[in-house]
């Protein structure tokens, strides 16, 4: 009996790293965005309370719309502003506000081969650009902030490049393609979208105000 015991508590013991990693899952954010390339979750943190663990296979992003003092899983402290990306590969992330609330984008890439296509347009590409910041770069991502500015669009440009593209204001932008035609999109804040490479327009402003956070895809 004894022995059946020790048995059964060793399984126990054994299983525990599955269970736990099962549990991360099941408690994550279900995703906005899961495609090919990246599954993208949108997590709110409430001062003092861990947020649901995500588990991480491979490389990771997080963008903080709202930051501020954040205490990760594992007890370190920091601060991260507004706009602010940092980036991570493997384990489980679960972070807890200090003080006040964040909002974060953890943005999973998958190991999927590239989709970045030539610029043979001749027109300059859609990042850097003016007015734009570049708060974060890896291997794998380049991550930008930008306002748009009404009456100032955009110069034409070229997206060789997917992004995630986070929206932070509440307003209408215009994309005109070289042939002219023009398409206007609304945006909340808080909006998360996926936009494909290999896209030629500028962009403006028209309603509202709007500024983003971008994720490239290398």
């Amino acid at each position: 009996m004894t022995r059946t015991l020790l048995v059964a508590a060793v399984a126990a013991v054994s299983a525990t790293p599955a269970l736990l990693a099962g549990a991360a899952w099941a408690d994550a954010p279900a995703p906005v965005i899961d495609n090919e390339r990246v599954t993208v979750r949108d997590v709110h943190l409430r001062p003092g309370e861990a947020a649901p663990a995500i588990s991480h296979v491979g490389d990771y992003v997080v963008l903080y719309v709202d930051g501020g003092q954040i205490r990760s899983a594992d007890g370190k402290m920091a601060r991260h502003v507004a706009g602010s990306a940092m980036s991570g590969h493997g384990g489980a992330t679960s972070d807890t506000a200090i003080g006040s609330p964040a909002h974060e984008i953890v943005v999973e890439l998958k190991d999927t081969p590239s989709r970045t296509v030539p610029n043979t347009t001749g027109l300059p590409p859609g990042f850097p650009r003016p007015g734009s910041k570049k708060v974060l770069e890896t291997g794998k991502v380049r991550v930008w902030n930008y306002t748009w500015v009404p009456g100032k669009p955009t110069p034409m440009h070229f997206h060789n490049t997917e992004i995630v593209v986070t929206y932070l204001g509440n307003g209408d932008v215009a994309a005109t393609t070289p042939d002219g035609k023009k398409t206007v999109t609304h945006h909340n804040p808080g909006d998360i979208v996926f936009n494909v490479a290999n896209r030629s327009h500028a962009e403006e402003l028209v309603k509202g105000e709007m500024s983003g956070i971008m994720l490239e895809l290398k």
